[in-house]
């Protein structure tokens, strides 16, 4: 099944230096990586063997050709990739704490992503059967969520799922806070939400998200699967009819920076491998298939934060098995057989 990514491609600029140590005489140096929330995701279903493709926007600059190339050497498909010499490819500069939890100083905006337009968009982008994954960074200027908007209709007229990862980054909203209100309208939209516990708290505002009212909301508009991760804690997962957990294996964090791509790349994986349309996600969620599923996207999130980088952290299936293999993995989250 095809499997379209769409929103922003960056360039990761990975720090040497551990966040909030104390200056150290050497100069500070900075490692280039391929990133970006939607593009990490296509790299992982494409790594493990899927048909993933990237839509979005790069400028016509070195920056935007290095992230082409290294879509295309991972196995993405770049069809949809669109370039432009009116604003410069998005940067981000990464720092690491001792525990690998990043932080992030963007340069959007401006920046290529959010110029993408729904005329942009190829006349078979949707065509066959397919998922459509989004995270919330295509929803910081009204152009940008607009087209976004158009693409989640689109997906949706074509029978298409959709998968949305909220992944906020409130830095890169105007105002330095997310807009709720525009997020929880693209979550009620969508077939799979993927929160974290902090992103979930933030969406529910003043309401206690331990009672569960915000995620049974949701659970009666379009959602039918919601997801929220909580670093090395079980995923917790919600359907309309059940609830409950998946223990990711335990691993030494080095950089977390993939580590929710990687998850939700594999979780995509799995859906597609099974060839799991909106129509037939409700069949699929109720015989249980989702729980094996889910075990084997925590691996591969597993495996993303033991490595350093965005695309080059990422597994394959034989470097996941050999993961697993060398004890990464808590007892009951074998990957699966098929």
């Amino acid at each position: 099944m095809k499997v379209v990514c769409f929103g922003e491609a960056l360039v990761d600029m990975l720090s040497n230096r551990v966040s909030g140590a104390s200056v150290a005489t050497e100069h500070e140096q900075f490692t280039k990586f391929a990133g970006g929330a939607p593009a990490n995701a296509a790299v992982a279903v494409a790594k493990l063997g899927g048909n993933a493709y990237f839509a979005g926007m790069l400028g016509e600059d070195a920056f935007g050709r290095f992230l082409q190339g290294a879509l295309d050497a991972e196995g993405v498909k770049t069809d949809y990739v669109r370039f432009t010499p009116e604003s410069k490819t998005a940067l981000a500069f990464v720092s690491l704490d001792e525990n690998g939890e990043r932080s992030f100083e963007f340069y959007r905006p401006p920046a290529a992503d959010l110029l993408f337009r729904a005329g942009h968009f190829d006349p078979d982008t949707f065509a066959g059967n397919g998922i459509l994954h989004i995270c919330s960074n295509s929803l910081t200027e009204e152009g940008i969520a607009d087209t976004t908007a158009t693409a989640v209709a689109l997906a949706r007229e074509a029978g298409w799922l959709v998968s949305f990862d909220v992944n906020l980054r409130h830095n890169l909203w105007p105002t330095g806070y997310a807009d709720r209100q525009r997020i929880n309208q693209l979550v009620a939209k969508s077939d799979i939400v993927k929160l974290s516990l902090e992103e979930l708290e933030y969406l529910a505002a003043e309401e206690n998200p331990e009672t569960g009212g915000y995620i049974s909301r949701q659970l009666q508009q379009r959602p039918q699967l919601i997801l929220v991760t909580d670093g090395g804690h079980p995923v917790q997962w919600a359907t309309r009819s059940d609830w409950g957990g998946v223990r990711p294996p335990a691993v030494n964090a080095v950089d977390t920076t993939a580590g929710g791509d990687g998850f939700i790349g594999g979780f995509i994986y799995q859906l597609a491998a099974d060839n799991v349309s909106a129509g037939s996600l409700m069949q699929w969620l109720e015989s249980g298939a989702h729980e094996k599923a889910l075990a084997f996207a925590c691996a591969c999130g597993a495996h993303a934060v033991s490595r350093r980088g965005a695309f080059v952290a990422l597994p394959t299936q034989k470097s996941l098995q050999d993961f697993l293999n060398a004890g990464a993995a808590a007892p009951g989250n074998q990957l699966p057989n098929d």
